[in-house]
């Protein structure tokens, strides 16, 4: 097995910006194919010999991922793994999860497995299956040398595997037992909803009378909008980089626009924004068009890696009065799905999906409470600094 591993010092080296989050003690576990390109980096927050458990999506990185500048799958899983410490810390202050997590959170710390496919080996092509059961190696083996306990699930690049009969997520959890199979987009789905109605009772704006535009409207953004749309009055505003989906979205009566058309789209008027794309929607002319926008009040969604420049974003947005939401802090509730999966399965007990859509509803108070102190106090606060003042 040719694994290499990166100390905490090292995955520093290679995003500084680990060094100033709350936790700056990464491990990576990285393994690379001896015949392919394959490469497969396991970053997590749980030291060596910890028996922690390491919570966070596989993801197979999609193109515009690993044609992104400077993209490395040891920096996209040390990043992500940062991502993924901030929804666990915002989970233990908010007080969200279903019982076992919430029994359990002293254990679990934030981590993401990135693997760097070939274009055969993609799910759905010829060479899916050979690449998953290496990487379900790695995986198990990374337990073994670690001593640590990974829990993980869905995120990009999964889908139904070359002959359409088995779906990637399953065919993992074959042959790792931490590979867990719930569909972790319908919770996210539902905690995203959730706070953005929240914040927007916060500026006592019901849904019915509400402008909401999306970006992203894959698996997560297709559960906002069935939830939207149950509210009669409600105006959903689009913008999808697939055509099918746009066209689906068309004839639903959701106005759409294309991803080259970003600039243009969030400078419609619109109360709110949801961010569930594949990264980086809020870069540095996003980040000032929502500014400039008059008539948007509330930013959300649960999009990993959304603002490329976190600290300058956040404080713009806050000058300008807009209320944004960290998107680690609404997608939460996938990563509450598979550990609550995950522990009931090793504890023999039932798994309810709709216990986690129940426990996603506490959102809807975070967002209203913390939404309506920052109104209060003029937006001298972030929401980070709020939510935590309100809970912590």
């Amino acid at each position: 097995m040719n694994r290499t591993v990166l100390s905490p010092n090292e995955c520093a080296a290679l995003v500084p910006e680990l060094a100033a989050t709350r936790n700056p003690n990464v491990w990576v576990y990285r393994y690379t194919h001896p015949t392919t390109s394959w490469t497969l980096s396991i970053a997590t927050h749980a030291p060596p010999g910890s028996g922690k458990l390491s919570l966070g999506g596989f993801r197979i990185a999609p193109l515009e991922r690993t044609e992104s500048p400077g993209f490395t799958t040891e920096r996209e899983s040390i990043a992500l793994a940062m991502g993924m410490e901030e929804k666990v810390h915002w989970s233990r202050v908010i007080k969200v999860g279903g019982p076992l997590a919430l029994r359990d959170l002293t254990r679990v710390v934030g981590g993401k497995c990135v693997l760097a496919p070939t274009a055969d080996s993609r799910v759905g092509n010829a060479r899916d299956a050979e690449m998953l059961t290496w990487a379900a190696e790695c995986l198990n083996d990374c337990e073994r040398h670690a001593g640590i306990h990974i829990t993980t699930g869905q995120d990009l690049g999964h889908g139904k595997m070359h002959g359409g009969a088995t779906g990637s997520l399953e065919f993992l959890n074959a042959r790792f037992a931490g590979s867990v199979v719930a569909d972790t987009s319908v919770p996210t789905g539902e905690g995203n909803y959730q706070i953005l109605r929240g914040m927007l009772r916060a500026f006592g704006l019901p849904l019915e009378r509400a402008t909401v535009g999306l970006v992203g409207c894959g698996n997560i953004g297709m559960h906002i909008i069935r939830r939207l749309t149950a509210h009669a009055g409600v105006t959903i505003l689009a913008c999808e980089s697939r055509e099918e989906r746009r066209a689906e979205l068309e004839a639903m009566g959701i106005r759409t626009w294309g991803p080259e058309r970003k600039q243009e789209f969030l400078a419609l008027a619109m109360d709110a924004l949801v961010v569930n794309a594949a990264g980086g929607t809020l870069d540095a002319a996003a980040v000032a068009a929502c500014a400039r926008n008059a008539r948007l009040k509330v930013i959300c969604g649960s999009e990993n890696l959304v603002m490329p420049d976190h600290h300058t974003g956040v404080e713009t947005l806050r000058a300008a009065q807009k209320v944004y939401a960290p998107t680690e802090l609404g997608g939460m509730m996938g990563y509450l799905t598979a550990v609550e999966q995950y522990l009931a399965v090793i504890e023999g007990t039932t798994f309810e999906v709709a216990t986690m859509l129940e426990a996603a509803q506490r959102l809807e108070v975070a967002g209203y409470e913390t939404t309506a102190r920052i109104v209060a106090g003029g937006h001298a606060e972030d929401f980070e600094a709020a939510v935590t003042a309100l809970y912590a």
